[in-house]
């Protein structure tokens, strides 16, 4: 039974990462656009948007790593605490690019189409890290090492 239920929440985890994975790839590639055509023109490249790509690519390495079973099971607390401070990076990129973006009227221009469309993949990214923080947490806190109350050396 227990083998039942590890595999169970370790696939439920990789479905989630593999469209966290997706996600982080899809927000490199529209934010990489105009990183790439603003270095094609000579221009500097806006921290707004390398901010986003780094976000996305420090996403896409840590659902990388969480793909190997025996890492995602044993990474406790600390990968608890590191898909958190993935959603807060991801919030603050939404916060940032909801504010220049939500409210803009495209009118026919698809860069700013493409740049809405990316301020809710940003959201729902976000969103997604926030379940995988708290599904990490309680995995955590089911499945650590309890001891016995008055001695501390048995195994509970």
């Amino acid at each position: 039974m227990g083998f039942f239920t590890t595999s169970v929440s370790y696939f439920a985890f990789s479905a989630l990462h593999l469209v966290c994975f997706a996600l982080a790839l899809a927000v490199c590639g529209l934010y990489g656009q105009d990183i790439s055509s603003a270095q094609k023109e000579g221009k500097y490249s806006d921290s707004k948007w390398v901010y986003a790509v780094v976000v996305g690519a420090l996403s896409a390495v840590t659902c990388a790593v969480y793909f190997v079973p025996a890492l995602l099971r044993h990474s406790g607390v600390i990968g608890a605490a590191w898909n958190f401070v993935l959603f807060i990076l991801w919030i603050a990129l939404f916060g940032v690019f909801g504010s220049m973006y939500i409210h803009e009227n495209a009118e026919g221009d698809s860069g700013i189409r493409r740049m809405k469309s990316a301020v809710w993949v940003d959201l729902t990214s976000a969103l997604l890290w926030l379940f995988s923080a708290a599904g990490a947490t309680i995995y955590w806190w089911r499945h650590r090492d309890h001891r016995s109350q008055f001695t501390g050396r048995a195994h509970v």
